[in-house]
């Protein structure tokens, strides 16, 4: 491996890393830096080569276009977090090649604080209102906050109250006020308030989609610890009889044998399960 990484194939230089069957610490970005204003020459090796006296690296990439031609940035994973705390602390801000590199901890898209100025909002959108609940009497909650520039309540085809609607205010502060004040609120004893800012259709479907994503890794990183690997049996073995085996165990939610290398994946739901599983099969195998 050593030997090969980042040698040229078909022009391009190729990366070679061990594999880790477990993908979680590679999605969660554990120990993973990002690195930006690098110089057009600096490559992975060159990349590499630099972080590499900080501990042990996974990964390094420098981004390119279409064209291969450096993109000015790029990334590092060491195999722990003391390691890229150590490398942020001794190269952000350092001359590579001539040129003051930022250095710091990777940050996901979805994590990351808007610094275009999306931060401030004038728009504020108010839901669990009463169905009696009027234009007017919207304005008169939220008057006292700024000076307001136009006001809503949703209505449907019927024109009755779909109990939300929208505050416009003529200052972002005005407007972050009202939000912090009122956000989970009554009125008259009634429902609580939802306040917040107005987002566009796309924040919105961006906003549920990382909650998806999320929630999706979370389910993953449980079930990890759940999984159950076995080799060494033989071709008469099928996924029913492994699964009477092993369903005396705990519930299984999925159980597979591969003909190809004899070597099954299964997992269970309770995890306090797994010891005992385990010792039961090492024992049977080798009385």
């Amino acid at each position: 491996m050593e030997h090969f990484n980042f040698t040229l194939l078909n022009g391009k230089p190729i990366r070679i890393m061990f594999s880790h069957r477990d993908p979680s610490i590679r999605k969660s970005g554990y120990g993973n830096v990002f690195i930006k204003n690098l110089d057009a020459s600096v490559d992975n090796k060159a990349l590499y080569d630099t972080f590499a006296v900080f501990g042990i690296v996974l990964s390094s990439k420098v981004a390119i276009d279409d064209n291969g031609q450096s993109k000015g940035y790029g990334f590092v994973q060491f195999d722990n977090d003391e390691s890229a705390q150590n490398a942020i602390k001794k190269l952000n801000g350092m001359l590579i090649n001539d040129k003051k590199v930022y250095v710091g901890l990777f940050v996901r898209s979805q994590e990351r604080t808007p610094t275009n100025g999306s931060s401030k909002f004038t728009n504020v959108y108010v839901k669990n209102l009463s169905e009696t609940y009027t234009k007017e009497d919207l304005k008169q909650l939220f008057n006292t906050y700024g000076t307001i520039t136009s006001v809503v309540v949703m209505k449907d085809a019927e024109g009755k109250s779909r109990c939300f609607g929208f505050v416009n205010f003529e200052s972002p502060n005005s407007a972050a006020t009202a939000v912090e004040r009122l956000n989970g609120t009554t009125i008259n004893n009634d429902k609580v308030l939802y306040v917040g800012r107005a987002q566009r259709k796309s924040e919105r479907e961006a906003e549920l989609k990382a909650k998806f994503e999320q929630e999706k890794r979370n389910k993953f990183d449980k079930l990890q610890d759940a999984n159950l690997y076995l080799k060494n049996f033989d071709n008469s073995f099928t996924d029913e009889k492994l699964k009477e085996i092993f369903s005396v165990f705990g519930t299984i939610t999925s159980c597979k044998v591969h003909f190809c290398s004899f070597y099954i994946w299964f997992t269970f739901y309770r995890m306090f399960k797994i010891t005992s599983s385990v010792y039961i099969l090492y024992w049977a195998g080798n009385d």
